[in-house]
């Protein structure tokens, strides 16, 4: 199973991560698998061409983990690192939503686990 976690500082998500394989193929043979690892790889690579600000990211291939941790940006460059985070979150809650026991969303707000994704995905 795959597990994605979302974490919000008040309504700005900070960190998208994604650990483990989803179903049990072996890597590189899952579909929702690789659409996980798609929509995160294409996040990273937007944030720092399109917003202009530089993830700290952690891929470790082992663990068939991604870490985005989105550094502290202000104005335009924010606003676009949020729109996004959020257009990433949109497609991995599909994706999760059609595949439930391979796919785990959680997320944290303030500290606190939602496994909502409804909620932090219509959050402004």
């Amino acid at each position: 199973m795959t597990r994605v976690t979302v974490e919000y500082e008040g309504d700005r998500i900070t960190r998208l991560e994604s650990v483990g394989h989803a179903g049990g193929r072996s890597a590189g043979t899952n579909i929702v698998c690789a659409a996980v690892s798609i929509l995160m790889e294409t996040c990273a690579n937007a944030l720092e061409s399109v917003a202009g600000v530089t993830p700290e990211l952690t891929v470790d291939e082992a663990l068939a983990r991604i870490d985005i941790r989105l550094p502290q940006a202000e104005g335009q460059a924010q606003r676009d690192a949020q729109t996004i985070l959020r257009t990433t979150l949109l497609g991995l809650t599909d994706i999760s939503h059609e595949y439930p026991k391979m796919v785990k969303l959680n997320i944290l707000m303030g500290g606190t686990n939602h496994d909502q994704a409804e909620s932090a995905v219509l959050r402004p």
